[in-house]
């Protein structure tokens, strides 16, 4: 009989003790944004990659053999949470579940159990997030439990939003909202600027640059930019620029040049930096046809201007007339 009592009260601490391992154990995978409302983790900040709770967190405390003390807590605007049969408050911030649950144990063995057994598992981790903005199909803030790198994030948002998108994005690394005091690199200290990273869309979709998140960070994808083409072209207006701009395309994409154009004087006009002003350059179409000079690219809120040659324009006009002329005459020839 001692034997058999023996054998069940192994197999309940080797069951207890699986659950506990399991509990401590964070889901992998990435949250879907933050309107869902689902649980999700967070990258870590400490050097041995466990996460540590934040405020905001939802956690799931479980005391074992004591039901009634199990229960689940959203942590305090100052950090703490409020447990049953405990008079004070308890730091949760900054801590490992781990940690925390060795707390609370030794929370309740002070005044009121024998030897507790206490788990504790972040089903919600608000604390730390990072966020997508711009021209992307699902832009919000994303909550993850494991290392995530760029190209991911932007998978999970969506990607580009097809017609709006550019081909830059910016990281903006703000530092972990989870304000815990950790020396590993991932926090910025108190004054100094943000640090932001210019990546080209199409670099990152093809894994020629990479970076990993971090909690705090902001990627933005920047819309498409414009360039202007006015003058004597078939449509005039606004040239998104998706990809890298020749003047030549950016003629294309106006439908083309009307008659009578002088294309020994193709203007582009560009902004000085740090002025109001524009500089003027000049270009030869026939030159860049013939490969003499190389077909300029565009930069962003260049303005292409296409001047017409009013003398071939008159000439080209007594032409249309003339021959509007001969096809009258001849209609009325019996």
């Amino acid at each position: 009989m001692r034997t058999v009592v023996f054998c069940c009260c192994v197999s309940i601490a080797v069951l207890s003790g699986a659950v506990a391992s399991f509990g401590q154990t964070v889901p992998a995978g990435l949250s879907t944004p933050v309107q869902s409302k689902t649980d999700a983790g967070s990258v870590s900040q400490t050097s041995d990659s466990r996460y540590r709770i934040g405020y905001q967190d939802t956690l799931d405390i479980q005391v074992y053999r004591h039901p009634e003390l199990s229960r689940r807590v959203t942590v305090n605007p100052n950090g703490t949470i409020n447990l049953f049969r405990l008079d004070d408050p308890i730091m949760a911030v900054c801590k490992t579940q781990p940690e925390l649950a060795s707390d609370i144990a030794a929370a309740y063995q002070k005044d009121y159990l024998r030897n507790p057994e206490v788990n504790v598992v972040a089903v919600e981790q608000k604390s730390q997030s990072v966020a997508v903005i711009g021209a992307v199909e699902k832009p919000g803030n994303f909550y993850i439990n494991r290392p995530v790198q760029l190209l991911e994030l932007l998978a999970f948002a969506g990607g580009p939003k097809a017609g709006e998108a550019g081909t830059r994005l910016l990281v903006a690394r703000t530092g972990s909202s989870s304000s815990c005091k950790i020396n590993d690199g991932a926090t910025t200290p108190e004054g100094a600027d943000i640090a932001l990273m210019d990546f080209k869309i199409r670099d990152v979709q093809e894994g020629k640059e990479t970076l990993w998140m971090k909690p705090g960070d902001v990627v933005s994808v920047l819309d498409a930019d414009l360039v202007y083409v006015y003058g004597n072209v078939n449509k005039q207006g606004a040239v998104k620029i998706k990809e890298p701009l020749t003047l030549t395309q950016a003629l294309v994409l106006a439908e083309g040049l009307k008659p009578a154009t002088k294309k020994d004087q193709i203007r582009i006009l560009r902004a000085k930096p740090g002025t109001d002003e524009r500089e003027e350059r000049v270009y030869d179409l026939k030159q860049i046809d013939k490969g003499g000079v190389a077909d300029p690219y565009l930069q962003p809120n260049d303005i292409v201007a296409v001047s017409e040659d009013k003398t071939k324009s008159i000439i080209n006009g007594i032409g249309r007339s003339l021959t509007n002329g001969i096809s009258t005459i001849f209609y009325r020839v019996p």
